[in-house]
C-alpha cells in the first residue's frame, strides 16, 4: 500500500510558474542568508549539492589513491634514509676515527724526523746538514756487514 503525505510549501518558491513570484521567493531566501558571516568552509560544504554523486565518488577515490601513493612513497623513502643513516653511524664513524688516528701518527712521525734533522744540524759545527754519504762514513759498521 502507498501512503500519501501532503508536503508543505517549499521556502524556495511556490508551484506557480510566474517569473515574478519565483524571483520574489528567491530574493526572500537570499535575504535570510548572512553572506558576511558565512565562512569558506560553509561555501565548500554547500557545493556538495552542486556536484553530482558519481563525480564526487570519482574525486574521492582519486584523492584517496593519491594520498595512499604518497604515504607508501614516504614510507619507502623513510626506510631508505634510515638504512643510510645507520650505515653512516656504524661504518662511517669508526672509519673517520681510524683516519684521524692515521693523520695524527703521520704528523708525529714528521715531527720526530724534524727533531732528528735539528739534532744533526746542531752536531755539525758548520751548520750545513751532512749529506747521506757523509752520514754513512761517520757511522761505524760492524765487521761482516
Amino acid at each position: 500500500m502507498v501512503k500519501v503525505k501532503e508536503v508543505p510549501e517549499s521556502p524556495y518558491g511556490s508551484s506557480d510558474s510566474e517569473a515574478s513570484g519565483s524571483s520574489e521567493s528567491i530574493a526572500s531566501v537570499l535575504s535570510d542568508i548572512d553572506v558576511e558571516k558565512e565562512s569558506i568552509l560553509d561555501r565548500i560544504v554547500a557545493l556538495v549539492d552542486i556536484v553530482p554523486p558519481q563525480t564526487r565518488h570519482n574525486i574521492s577515490t582519486r584523492v584517496s589513491s593519491v594520498a595512499s601513493g604518497v604515504q607508501k612513497t614516504s614510507k619507502v623513502i623513510g626506510n631508505i634514509l634510515w638504512v643510510v643513516a645507520t650505515s653512516i653511524v656504524l661504518v662511517g664513524v669508526p672509519l673517520a676515527l681510524a683516519l684521524d688516528d692515521e693523520v695524527k701518527i703521520a704528523a708525529q712521525e714528521r715531527e720526530m724526523n724534524a727533531q732528528q734533522q735539528g739534532q744533526l744540524g746542531m752536531m755539525n759545527p758548520t751548520g750545513i746538514l751532512p749529506s747521506k754519504d757523509d752520514q754513512r762514513k761517520d757511522v761505524v759498521t760492524p765487521p761482516g756487514f
